[in-house]
């Protein structure tokens, strides 16, 4: 029999309706009513359930059915549980915007596994687990430590700093850069080569305005197409560079016909994004020997140089030579795509052109978070953090190899020795049905094809990008398992 309205008057959480109905007893029937309260949005993130005692009266329930009902929603991850803060229904990430690959016949929406020659079927659930790339674990968010860096860094701050902001980004933060970027990544700079960004993003719109990047540019086969279709906006043709085991073919920039116009390509040389693995010495000596023979410049997008786990750091090619590498980095994965705090370091003969298109006043990274930083890197509180993550992150991937080596056997994981993510490579023809699948399992994952150049030349590969630093702790066993199910069975594909 249905239950009616049920109203938890007690001030700890909130009031419900909830009816408990069909088979499998009152936990399942409670269960099912929540997951629905959740999935249609009744129930938004952050809200604070009832106590057992309060909603196990209201039902008519035994407390112990609440309490294991709220126990297996936590495990599933539809709610969470912290001592002090009760039971609350879980943070719920939106779906990241469409990908724009240039074949929309066969692109798939990641978030919610959608097919886009499946338009007009049924769509599958929001949902529940998600294994995106690109996001690090915003439950680890250091916030002691950066609130006692912000305490300190406001407390020290001169007058000035509260006005309108400098373009060049505050000289605190620049000098503590230039001191890490040198120990920590082998970047060779001065603090008024220094320019504060928001992101990889933003340096590229403010490049695209300069002498860095005009008319073309060669970039990586495999890469965001959110960037590629920034520079499209910006009037920039992209040229595909093909990669394999040890990274983009660089030795094509003075070898291709189609590639003799071009005077700057964009790589991910510490870890390449999305196959993972490092730009191999001799490409990226070839690389810095075609920018100085052609007058061209590399941008070097330092994505996931601080993670590693099996292997010795790689520096930035941006040391090999400081006039022709423009290097890039954040704290998106570091810390958080919240603070909105990258930088640039540029040659000399790009800071003035820089500076002009960000123009007379800064306009998107605060000063006050830029002060923090300064302070959190020259506290140590960062490197800190960073140790302390890529212990956290090697577990969390330690994991899924582990998952994936017991149920999966036959799928071949690469792109683990460093980084948020891996990559699975999967049999012919299996890439498409693998992403719907995870979707009806409430899984959110990007398969490779969205990474794909359109115009890059070579066989197309399937696989699968697996971020495994999303998911809080509690739910990555739920993840996995999701995960495990939706993959093909078969042989080790080739």
């Amino acid at each position: 029999m249905a239950e009616s309205w049920v109203d938890a008057a007690e001030a700890l959480g909130s009031d419900l309706h909830l009816e408990l109905t069909g088979a499998g007893g009152r936990r399942a029937a409670l269960m099912r009513a929540l997951r629905d309260a959740i999935r249609s949005g009744r129930l938004a993130s952050g809200t604070r359930l009832p106590p057992y005692r309060s909603l196990a009266a209201d039902l008519g329930v035994a407390r112990n059915t609440v309490a294991d009902a709220y126990a297996e929603l936590v495990a599933e991850g539809w709610l969470t549980a912290r001592q002090g803060s009760g039971t609350r229904v879980a943070p719920r990430a939106d779906p990241p915007p469409a990908r724009r690959t240039g074949r929309p016949a066969v692109r798939t929406d990641t978030a919610r596994g959608v097919n886009r020659a499946d338009e007009g079927r049924e769509t599958a659930p929001r949902p529940v687990h998600s294994l995106l790339q690109g996001q690090p674990d915003a439950a680890a968010f250091p916030r002691t430590a950066w609130l006692a860096s912000a305490r300190r860094a406001l407390t020290a701050a001169p007058s000035e700093a509260f006005g309108p902001g400098d373009p060049h980004g505050r000289p605190e933060l620049r000098h503590a850069l230039a001191d890490y970027l040198s120990r920590a990544r082998g970047v060779r700079t001065a603090p008024d080569r220094i320019v504060i960004c928001s992101g990889f993003a933003h340096a590229l719109r403010l490049l695209s305005g300069t002498r860095a990047l005009r008319h073309q540019a060669a970039v990586e086969a495999y890469g965001l197409d959110f960037h590629r279709s920034l520079l499209a906006a910006a009037g920039i043709r992209t040229v595909p560079l093909p990669l394999d085991k040890d990274g983009a073919r660089t030795e094509e920039l003075a070898a291709r016909r189609d590639l003799r116009g071009v005077r700057t390509v964009l790589l991910t040389p510490a870890h390449q994004f999305p196959t993972g693995g490092p730009l191999h010495p001799e490409r990226r000596a070839t690389a810095v020997d075609w920018a100085r023979a052609s007058g061209g410049l590399i941008v070097e997008d330092d994505y996931d140089g601080e993670f590693r786990y099996d292997r010795r750091p790689v520096g930035a090619v941006q040391g090999l030579d400081p006039d022709r590498v423009l290097y890039v980095g954040s704290v998106s994965k570091s810390l958080s795509p919240a603070l909105r705090l990258g930088w640039m370091v540029l040659p000399d003969a790009l800071v003035d052109e820089v500076l002009a298109a960000k123009g007379e006043r800064e306009g998107w990274a605060s000063a006050l978070d830029q002060l923090t930083l300064a302070d959190f890197l020259e506290s140590g509180g960062y490197d800190r953090h960073v140790r302390r993550m890529r212990q956290r992150y090697r577990r969390r991937r330690d994991q899924l190899v582990a998952a994936l080596a017991e149920r999966a056997p036959h799928i071949r994981v690469s792109g683990i020795a460093a980084g948020l993510h891996a990559v699975l490579a999967l049999p012919p023809g299996t890439e498409r049905s693998a992403v719907r699948a995870a979707a009806s399992h409430g899984l959110a994952l990007d398969g490779l094809a969205g990474y794909r150049h359109p115009d890059a030349t070579g066989p197309a590969h399937d696989g699968l990008v697996v971020g495994y630093a999303t998911p809080p702790d509690h739910a990555f066993a739920k993840a996995l398992d999701a995960l495990c199910r939706a993959l093909p069975p078969g042989e080790n594909p080739r």
